[in-house]
Formats: C-alpha cells, structure tokens, sequence
C-alpha cells in the first residue's frame, strides 16, 4: 500500500525556473511509492503520471505593485509585504491544504521553496495538524548572493528568526549548498542539527544522438538568465536632482550585507575576451559566437547594451526556451559559458548554479567566470574546468584562443566526466531525497 503525500509548491512543472526542474525528477521518483497531492500556484502545471495537482491562482496584487513602482514607491512594497509579494497565496492555499488532509490523510507534508512565503503554509499546518513537515530551500534567505541586502535590519533578523523556525518545526530541512546549509546549521540548538541535509541539483544525462558542434565555427553557449544588463546604463544616464532623492529615499534604511557587481552576470566581458582574441587572430573574423538562450530582459536594454561596447556582431541573446531545446544547444557548443555577479569584497559566497550539473553533464568544455565560494570549490577539480575571475578578461581571452587554436589544428574538445556524471543524475538525487523521507517516517 502506498504511503500519502502533500506536495506544496508555488513553482510548478512546465515552468523553467530551476525549482520547478527539481519538483520534476523529486516527484517522478517519489510517485512510485507515494499518492501524491500538490498544490500550486502554476498554471497547466503537469508532472508525472499520478501526481493529482490543485491549482491555487497566485493572488499577488500585480496591478498594486506595478502602480508603487511606477510612483518610485516599491521600497512599501518591499516593507510592508511580508515575506515576499506572494505571501497573498498563503491563505488560500493553506484552506486547500487543510480539505485536501482531512479528504485524503497525509502521511507527511512538502514543502518546496522559494518563495518563502509558501513556507509558511507549512508551519501553520504543522501547528494545525502535528503532521510531519519536510522543507526544501532551493535558496536560503541566508544565501548573501541571492540575499546580499534585505529592506531593512529588522527584515534581516525577520529572515533568519523564520529560517531557524523552518529548522526546528521540520522532521527534515534540505539544501542544495553545503555552505548555506553549514552557517545555518550551527545556529540551531544541537538536537535540531541532525535534521539538515545536503541534495545537490541533478541534471539528465546528455546524450549527443548525433548532434555535433559546427565544424566550421566555433559557438560558446551560454543557458539561462542574465541580471547585469541595467548596470551599464545607469552611468551614462545624467541624475537629476530629483533621481538622486529618489535613489536616496529607495536605499535609506536598507540592511546590506555584501555589495555584488551584477555588471559581470553578463556576456559584456567575454565579448570583451572575444574581442582581443579576434584583434590578435583576424582570420577567426566571424567564426566566433556567443549565444545566450534565457533572457528576460527586455530586448531594446539588451540591444543598447551590445551597441555601447560593440558586440552585436559576436552576441545573440534569445529569450528562455524550452528544456529539451536547452539540452541541443548545449551539444552543439565547442565551449559552455557560466558567470556569477563578483563579490566586491571577495568574501566566498553560497549560491552554486543550477547549471553546474547541466554543464558537467555535457562532454563540452565550460569556462566560468565566477567568484569565489561553494561554486568555484565544486567546480575546481572537475575535468575540463576553465575558471576564471567575473571579470577576467584576459583569462578568458586565453581559454578562448587556446580551444579555438585546437580546434582549428583538427582536435575533438570533447571532456570525459562519465566518473563523475553518474552521482549527479537526478535519480541519484531523487533516490537521496527519497531516503529522507523514509527516515522521516521511521523515526
């Protein structure tokens, strides 16, 4: 007989975000053993064979937020809603969550996040119910690069009290980063530090079925969104007097914690490296490309960004697309492209990349231009690791000649990871989460 389960996740499959991507191979593992009932706030969302979804809509004033941000007043916003802007699904969905466990009996509760707002769903069940509550943080409000400031010290204190409460409420609390998880570890009481645990992010595993790199061009590819585009901007936009108060008013009282340089969570810099290696190598005139497939920003910033510093002729930026799609044109690249914003302060950060996992799958080669911290560390001895500081355009100006210099010579850039790619395959995880959830019911 299978075991019950309640799923709640405002992020929900087909959705591209990384979280819905997790739920993916979570639940398609877990349905085996489990009826499974979800709830969300996605639309058509789909997962699975069995799994019984109940769509909530989301609830989120957009039209409110919209008008404070046109009137420079988002920074209410950001203090008055409470944990995030979806904490207005929390009600409905916890009514639904409290028919569906007096309908169907549950025998343990999920919990995915972000945002964290849904994690409040399952501390008020938890109260409500004594059913054991399991969390997932695909990002942790401890993470200083997905978190590098907080409106206010008090919403600062705010996001740890409630992370420590996801800590102590749970049967269960799991992390995609070692490092995030170990600081908010040793905060918590000692009876309470057995209950963390540490699921990486899985990725499928790349088959090539005959899918190539060009063999007369050389593509660097880069995969989902880029957040640096408005950086470039701002300093050639003369501030008047009135901006400058705007600007004021919308960073007084704000709790920062690590200043990030989003500017190089861009393709700017390794345009940059393109272009000094085309300057020394002028016969690979238009042989080099880069293509970033996942933007959301809008078209016209993207554009006026490559004008200014000339790169409309090496970088192609193209809005988000499906999975499967992703997976081709990551086999058709001679080289893989990651970046993270830099640390101003080079302290080590939390945040490692969905990506990693999808990359290390390929046989590509994959320079990252990141910063240090758990990314760099996971990332350091892999094969076929190229790692380079955000902005080290010099560095990556001679990754990029070397590669291109080889495959012009006739060599086959393929990597071998097939020892490592087997423990990063999103059965092995699922499999590790489904052995927290077996624990969680024995004990």
């Amino acid at each position: 007989m299978k075991r019950k389960l309640l799923c709640i996740s405002f992020r929900f499959p087909p959705e591209t975000y990384p979280l819905a991507s997790r739920i993916t191979y979570m639940l398609e593992k877990l349905e085996h053993d489990w009826d499974i009932e979800a709830i969300t706030a996605a639309e058509e969302a789909a997962v699975g064979e069995s799994v019984t979804i109940h769509h909530i809509p989301a609830r989120t004033p957009q039209g409110l937020i919209q008008w404070f941000r046109k009137v420079r007043m988002a920074k209410l916003v950001n203090l008055f809603m409470w944990p995030d802007q979806y904490v207005f699904w929390v009600l409905p969905a916890y009514r639904k969550a409290l028919e569906l466990i007096k309908e169907h009996k549950p025998d343990l509760i999920l919990v995915f996040m972000m945002p964290y707002s849904t994690g409040l769903i399952g501390l008020m069940l938890q109260r409500k119910t004594g059913l054991p509550v399991v969390f997932n943080l695909n990002d942790s409000p401890t993470c200083t690069d997905m978190n590098p400031s907080f409106p206010s010290r008090i919403h600062f204190n705010l996001a740890h009290w409630l992370e420590n409460l996801f800590a102590r409420k749970s049967e269960a609390i799991i992390y995609v980063s070692g490092r995030n998880l170990e600081r908010v570890r040793m905060r918590q009481k000692e009876q309470d530090r057995a209950k963390f645990h540490l699921i990486r992010r899985g990725a499928k595993m790349l088959h090539r079925n005959g899918t190539r790199p060009s063999a007369d061009a050389f593509k660097i590819v880069y995969t989902g969104g880029m957040s640096g585009w408005y950086q470039f901007l701002e300093r050639d936009k003369k501030k008047s007097l009135l901006k400058k108060l705007i600007r004021t008013w919308e960073q007084f009282g704000r709790y920062e914690l690590v200043k990030l340089d989003h500017r190089s969570h861009s393709p700017v810099y390794i345009g940059k490296a393109i272009k000094r290696v085309l300057e020394k190598h002028p016969e690979w005139k238009d042989l080099i490309n880069v293509s970033v497939y996942g933007n959301r920003y809008p078209k016209h910033v993207v554009d006026q960004v490559l004008r200014k510093f000339e790169l409309e002729d090496i970088i192609d930026v193209h809005p988000p697309v499906a999975h499967e799609k992703v997976r081709t044109y990551t086999l058709e690249a001679d080289l893989l492209f990651m970046a993270l914003p830099e640390r101003k302060d080079k302290t080590p950060g939390g945040r490692i990349s969905a990506k990693t996992y999808e990359y290390l799958m390929s046989d590509r080669p994959v320079l990252a231009a990141i910063p240090e911290g758990e990314n760099r560390e996971f990332l350091v001895d892999k094969a076929g690791i190229h790692i380079v500081d955000p902005k080290g355009v010099e560095a990556m100006a001679e990754v990029i000649e070397g590669l291109m210099a080889r495959k012009m010579a006739g060599e086959d850039l393929s990597v071998d990871r097939s020892n490592i790619q087997s423990g990063l395959t999103n059965v092995a995880r699922a499999s590790d989460f489904s052995k927290v959830l077996d624990e969680v019911l024995i004990s």
